[in-house]
């Protein structure tokens, strides 16, 4: 292959990142509704029947489907159906960083207006327990406590290595997260959903 054509490959590549075409991809939706005359920030108790993170506290939101137009749709239909919200329910659906997770897994975070009472919200009982409110003024003047997780690399027994400089003495880097956790009450907000919102509240500040 010559060069010119090297070239022009690379230039009508559109830069991605590396290998997130395998990644699952979610959006979710980070909900300001008013209550009780000031600004609170909405969230879902996952259904304890769910597969995945039973009775996890979230916001609502999922995996971006082929049939999304963007992860902005998705983000506002994953919350109509998990609220049982209408269209004109949502405004404002702004995206703020998409985070990537080291398991494999892109999330699409917006934040958006929720135009109805609390008390009108129909949660899907097959998704969501229960739906509850914290002021907003709770995250502005509270900072997340954060706590670490480590993750050791450990190779398969058929780890090919003697391909790798230093064998098995090779010196693997262990992984290291930063979980967030927020106490409200009796609720613990701690996560994928607290690092969200602790984004949200430095991008607000």
């Amino acid at each position: 292959m010559d060069q010119e054509t090297i070239f022009n490959k690379v230039k009508n590549h559109t830069p991605t990142i590396l290998g997130s075409r395998q990644f699952a991809k979610f959006a979710i939706l980070v909900p300001l509704i008013e209550r009780d005359g000031e600004t609170h920030v909405l969230f879902e108790v996952r259904s304890h029947k769910m597969r995945r993170q039973p009775g996890e506290i979230c916001f609502p939101g999922g995996k971006i489907e082929p049939h999304d137009p963007s992860e902005k749709e998705a983000a506002i239909r994953e919350t109509k159906e998990e609220l049982g919200l209408n269209d004109e329910d949502i405004t404002d659906a702004l995206p703020i960083d998409y985070l990537v997770s080291p398991f494999g897994m892109i999330v699409y975070p917006f934040a958006g207006q929720i135009h109805t009472s609390f008390s009108s919200l129909k949660p899907n009982p097959k998704e969501v327990s229960e739906a509850f409110t914290v002021p907003l003024s709770f995250f502005l003047t509270n900072e997340p406590v954060v706590h670490y997780v480590d993750f050791q690399a450990r190779p398969r027994d058929d780890f090919p290595y003697e391909m790798v400089p230093g064998g098995e003495n090779y010196n693997w880097r262990p992984r290291q997260i930063e979980e967030y956790f927020y106490l409200y009450e009796d609720k613990s907000i701690w996560g994928l959903t607290a690092k969200v919102l602790s984004h949200f509240i430095d991008v607000i500040r």
